[in-house]
């Protein structure tokens, strides 16, 4: 027994209408596939959920079915009486398809917050339940892109702090060394000066160790100094 045909409009229950899509869809792809396969063609299908994804199938390059498209003449028609037959054949699908793109284009416009015209109290609900959703997405996805650049700011402050840490280290340890080089040459300055003041008094320098050698008498001196006194 065959199935009855079909009413082509859309599904108001949101999940039957979900699955239907997925299904056509699969077989969609699944057609033209073998179209490209049994018949050598170039074949690209484009399709939009309601949600705004897209689904694709490019036998080739969809840049170059698209490309070979655009530059196709308009009155590229098939003009034989076999082509004429086969596009006889496929009307009913190709109305079918073209009936579901425009469904799909009037979806689309709707979550736009265009055509709103003819829908009741129930199919408003759904659509706000739809954008909702969206929107809580949207607002996910951006709250997770916020907490990854500020989480590599952070990141880089650290680094930053570290490497300023390392040059205040850098510069305390060249400070430390300065000073300890200014003390030792005012040492040796003050050596100096001391060895210089000591040859100026005819005192004797020890100049290996900068010290003061003090001038003694000797003890047959004293002695006869002594005796001269006396």
């Amino acid at each position: 027994m065959g199935r009855g045909k079909i009413e082509i409009k859309m599904i108001e229950n949101t999940n039957s209408r979900q699955v239907t899509f997925s299904k056509r869809r699969q077989g969609l792809m699944k057609k033209a596939k073998e179209l490209a396969i049994l018949c050598d063609a170039e074949v690209g299908v484009l399709v939009f959920s309601n949600t705004g994804k897209l689904y694709e199938f490019a036998s080739s390059s969809m840049e170059n079915i698209l490309s070979r498209y655009n530059k196709a003449p308009e009155s590229s028609e098939l003009t034989t009486i076999e082509n004429v037959a086969v596009e006889h054949e496929s009307q009913p699908k190709v109305n079918e398809l073209r009936a579901e793109v425009a469904l799909l284009r009037q979806v689309q416009s709707r979550l736009m917050g265009k055509e709103l015209e003819g829908l009741n109290f129930k199919d408003l609900q759904q659509l706000e339940h739809q954008l909702t959703e969206g929107i809580l997405a949207v607002k996910d996805k951006k709250e997770q892109v916020l907490l990854g650049k500020i989480e590599k700011s952070l990141l880089q402050e650290e680094k930053v702090s570290l490497e300023n840490e390392a040059l205040r280290e850098q510069i305390e340890e060249l400070r430390r060394s300065s000073r300890h080089c200014q003390e030792r040459a005012l040492a040796l300055e003050n050596s100096v000066c001391d060895s210089d003041t000591c040859l100026r008094l005819g005192l004797p320098v020890d100049t290996s160790q900068n010290m003061i050698i003090p001038k003694m008498e000797s003890t047959s001196n004293d002695a006869q100094n002594t005796i001269v006194l006396e």
